[in-house]
């Protein structure tokens, strides 16, 4: 993305381009996804979960900008559909991180694009409410990796000139992926079963239609 593409890039269209792209993703992967699911009950349907949940957030977007389109409103719209339609284990802690990045977003100035350090903020913030929404929070899983991504986003979006969200959503994805890739040495049952987490795959799928948008 060059500097003056990512000058352009605005909530609204982040949020529905976003959420449109990681369906399709979630799609793609879905039979893939559904077969590493192995913890915390190995009932191969993360995928599915995980694809049924973004479904419903890609709706209350639709359902919000019908009426409103703003930035704030398609975030809200984000949040709200997510958390009403979340599936299984994983598709609640997704619906979690979606809010939490639908809080910040929501909360950008009217007028001012998109920054790396927002997209940093919406990572962490969904960290902080995925991690607070399970009562015992089990490290190798969508959790770590997570975490780990926002990580990567704001040591790529922190002393950055430019700031470039393009840059930050590449950096969280390629922190997501590495962060994927050891889940199997934090979580006995994925070690065992040779795979890495299925919720965490879901979230680099997610991750990578950002850095597509």
């Amino acid at each position: 993305m060059s500097a003056l593409q990512s000058s352009l890039v605005h909530p609204a269209a982040l949020v529905r381009d976003w959420a449109h792209a990681a369906l399709a993703g979630l799609g793609d992967a879905r039979a893939e996804i559904d077969a590493l699911n192995v913890f915390p009950v190995p009932d191969g349907d993360t995928g599915t979960n995980v694809y049924l949940t973004m479904e419903a957030a890609c709706a209350g977007i639709e359902e919000a900008l019908a009426v409103d389109g703003s930035g704030p409103s398609a975030a809200m719209g984000l949040a709200r559909g997510s958390l009403l339609g979340a599936r299984g284990n994983s598709g609640v802690i997704l619906s979690q991180i979606l809010r939490g990045t639908a809080e910040v977003l929501a909360a950008i100035p009217s007028g001012r694009s998109i920054r790396g350090t927002d997209i940093a903020a919406m990572l962490e913030r969904g960290s902080e409410l995925a991690y607070s929404a399970v009562a015992r929070p089990v490290e190798g899983t969508i959790l770590t990796v997570v975490r780990a991504a926002a990580r990567a986003a704001r040591a790529a979006s922190s002393g950055s000139a430019s700031d470039s969200p393009a840059a930050a959503a590449g950096a969280a994805s390629e922190g997501a992926a590495v962060a994927l890739e050891e889940t199997p040495t934090l979580l006995e049952s994925l070690r065992i079963a040779r795979v890495a987490d299925a919720g965490g795959r879901a979230l680099v799928v997610v991750l990578d239609a950002l850095v597509d948008v």
